[in-house]
């Protein structure tokens, strides 16, 4: 859609938010960069910085496995985060709004992100495809601890039991829930409009999930263009929180 102006864009975005009975938002890191959570291929990005080993093998279950302790000294230090200090911003606010005006029944956001800001933000149904850091469990007895257990940790944070406390996150190397699955799937099945926003979609299998989308729309709102781009009925390419934030306000 040949829009150019932000108003424009934003104006488009809430008209079709209006007409929708049932929206899914799909997104991924950037969504959070906004609050201070760096994006994993951005220029500043966990991939462009420099480690004894590449991160992307740093978070496998083999690594996990083979050395524990090297892997809780980068997940502590890059993956976790103080939940005082870094709070949802204004998109995922707006998108606790659209669920709670209704816009968002039997669909709900489905994330690629582990930080846990939808459900802070107020969302209800958010299906979490790569897990959450806010969940974690002991690999022996299964008892689950939160956040803080492994936050402040040394080490390898250990059960009462003695069991390997181990972050609710789907490493490389490991299957994504079937459950949240099904849910995402079928989420975006039910969806009439789909709005793609912070990813850059082209992390496998879960950038695959929006063909599941049978709806009317899709819009788009990523900094950078995206292999959904050739589908979208509207490309946005200005900060998703504002954009969302117009949208949902005047809707």
């Amino acid at each position: 859609m040949g829009i150019d102006s932000f108003d424009e864009q934003v104006n488009s975005l809430k008209d079709m938010m209006a007409s929708a009975k049932r929206i899914v938002f799909f997104g991924g890191a950037g969504v959070s960069t906004e609050s201070g959570i760096p994006d994993f291929r951005s220029v500043d990005g966990l991939y462009n910085q420099q480690y004894d080993y590449p991160p992307e093998t740093i978070l496998s279950h083999s690594f996990f496995l083979t050395k524990t302790k090297e892997f809780y000294r980068f997940y502590r230090s890059k993956m976790l985060f103080d939940p005082a200090k870094i709070k949802p911003n204004g998109a995922h606010l707006a998108l606790a709004r659209l669920e709670a005006q209704g816009k968002m029944d039997g669909t709900g956001v489905v994330t690629q992100n582990i930080d846990g800001l939808h459900t802070a933000a107020g969302s209800r149904t958010v299906w979490e495809l790569h897990g959450s850091i806010h969940r974690n469990r002991c690999m022996r007895c299964g008892r689950s601890y939160p956040l803080s257990a492994v936050a402040e940790s040394e080490g390898i944070p250990r059960c009462a039991c003695g069991g390997i406390i181990k972050p609710d996150v789907v490493l490389y190397e490991e299957c994504l829930d079937e459950n949240v699955i099904e849910g995402a799937v079928r989420a975006i099945s039910r969806a009439d409009l789909l709005i793609i926003g912070g990813t850059s979609m082209t992390v496998y299998p879960a950038a695959g999930l929006i063909g599941y989308f049978n709806g009317d729309r899709i819009a788009v709102i990523n900094r950078d263009a995206t292999g959904a781009d050739r589908d979208a009925d509207l490309v946005i390419r200005h900060p998703i929180a504002k954009v969302l934030e117009g949208a949902v306000q005047t809707l």
